[in-house]
């Protein structure tokens, strides 16, 4: 009866060999990770009015007028930006190059009221400046007080922010006071603005 049980369990294990039924198996497995990083680079950019006219009248005792330019910043980077002002020579010149109308003498740490024969400009609530900016457009007189447009190695601050800005606007205000010394013409010089983000 023994051998009979041995044989019979003999023919059950060499029939699921034949018939192909597997011994179990297990698999080896590793896992990893990978750090995706989306780098998303600063960007600036500036918008002015172009071109500021100063149209003057000039009478013995020295005549004033002002405008404004609007200087338009919009930046991704979430610490903001510094606008800076500055100018190749800081003088007003006539297209023959012959007469000029200097820079203010006021600084933006000291700035004055405007002296015959000069420019400036003037930034509401930055320096010595004051708010009143806005109420001088194009008045003849004017307590404003104002600096000179500095040389481009040593540009002003005008404005410092501290976040991401679309369509942050600096109104900039430009003066010119003249007097009938001042020959007849057209004066120009070109400002540089500079935009940089923190």
């Amino acid at each position: 009866m023994k051998r009979l049980k041995k044989n019979m369990a003999a023919v059950v294990v060499a029939s699921l060999v034949t018939v192909g039924v597997p011994f179990a198996t297990y698999a080896a497995t590793d896992t990893k990770t990978t750090t995706v990083n989306a780098v998303i680079a600063s960007t600036i950019s500036m918008t002015t009015s172009g071109t500021v006219n100063l149209n003057v009248t000039p009478v013995a005792g020295g005549s004033q007028t002002s405008a404004a330019d609007t200087v338009t910043v919009s930046t991704n980077n979430t610490a903001g930006y510094v606008l800076t002002l500055a100018n190749s020579d800081a003088a007003l010149t006539l297209a023959s190059g012959a007469n000029t109308i200097a820079a203010h003498t006021g600084t933006q740490a000291v700035a004055s009221i405007l002296a015959n024969n000069s420019w400036g400009y003037h930034v509401d609530g930055i320096g010595t400046f004051g708010v009143d900016g806005a109420a001088q457009s194009n008045v003849t007189t004017s307590a404003i007080k104002y600096a000179g447009v500095p040389a481009s190695g040593v540009p002003n601050t005008i404005k410092t922010t501290a976040t991401t800005a679309s369509g942050d606007t600096t109104s900039v205000y430009y003066a010119v006071k003249a007097d009938t010394t001042k020959p007849a013409g057209t004066y120009t010089d070109t400002v540089t603005y500079t935009a940089t983000t923190n």
